[in-house]
């Protein structure tokens, strides 16, 4: 299952930083933004260049062995959405509530408002 979120209204920028903070912070996900498309060629084939990424933003601290695992080598597109949250497992109803839980702290203070959809 992928969660898929639309951010709406500034700060964009900010608000995908939020989210890609959350990733780091949980394991059962792995993710793709429209950022990563853009910043980082071949983002699916190279976990160092996804260390680099999230070191040079000063994202947080994040294991190598989490950076092979955090980017979705699925081929999933974001399309109109601008993050996604793919799951490894099929999530339960706490871990969706979780996951909306940590993106309205994550994004209240930025004022970002969004839609989240599951499927």
């Amino acid at each position: 299952m992928i969660s898929y979120v639309k951010l709406y209204g500034p700060p964009v920028y900010e608000a995908l930083r939020a989210l890609e903070k959350i990733a780091v912070g949980m394991p059962e996900v792995c993710v793709m933004s429209q950022t990563y498309v853009a910043s980082i060629p071949n983002i699916r084939g190279d976990p160092e260049q996804a260390y680099r990424y999230y070191m040079d933003l000063g994202i947080g601290e994040i294991s190598k062995e989490r950076c092979s695992t955090i980017i979705s080598k699925s081929g999933e597109r974001v399309g109109e959405y601008d993050f996604f949250f793919e799951w490894f497992k099929e999530p339960t109803m706490d871990e969706l509530n979780d996951l909306i839980k940590r993106i309205d702290g994550a994004l209240k203070p930025l004022g970002t408002r969004y839609s989240i959809t599951s499927k």
